[in-house]
């Protein structure tokens, strides 16, 4: 996670991300703009395989969100470990997730935007989605199963011990 610098004058404030600081060195490829009406939805956990795995570079621009990225990079020492933080609108963090990585997050305000920027275009045959409450992974939610709002292709996606061999990254 990183805070790009924030400039504030008297028309407002403005932000300047430097990228190559956390080794982005190639420009995005696709950008994408979300908004969640209610709290508690669970949009995730999302990847591309190769050979159109992706980067994104995560931000909430409106209310609050709880970011996750987990390393499903075969022979990482991090497999299947996670990394979960708050971003939101008044602190200006943004959240790298690097190629290998499941993305998800969960709202924690009613009408959340959230921005993210991606290193290589969507790809339906390389899209790939784990079910975001997977036991196997531990992560700690913001909501609990009943409380969730979550999409029946989320809801269906298969749990970790099933695609384990989905995710091969150099």
């Amino acid at each position: 996670m990183f805070t790009p610098p924030r400039i504030e004058e008297e028309r407002g404030l403005s932000s300047a991300a430097g990228l190559a600081r956390i080794g982005m060195a190639s420009p995005f490829a696709q950008d994408h703009h979300c908004l969640s009406r209610q709290r508690g939805m669970v949009r995730g956990l999302h990847a591309q395989v190769a050979p159109r795995a992706q980067g994104k570079l995560v931000r909430c621009t409106r209310g609050a969100i709880w970011d996750v990225a987990v390393d499903v990079r075969t022979g990482s020492p991090t497999f299947g470990q996670w990394v979960g933080v708050t971003l939101n609108a008044g602190n200006g963090n943004q959240l790298w997730i690097p190629p290998g990585f499941l993305h998800g997050f969960c709202t924690l305000t009613d009408h959340t935007e959230v921005h993210w920027q991606c290193t290589t275009p969507s790809d339906p045959t390389c899209a790939r989605s784990l079910r975001w409450n997977d036991a196997t992974l531990g992560i700690e939610w913001p909501v609990t199963d009943g409380q969730a709002i979550v999409s029946e292709h989320d809801a269906a996606a298969p749990p970790f011990s099933a695609v384990i061999d989905w995710f091969h990254y150099a």
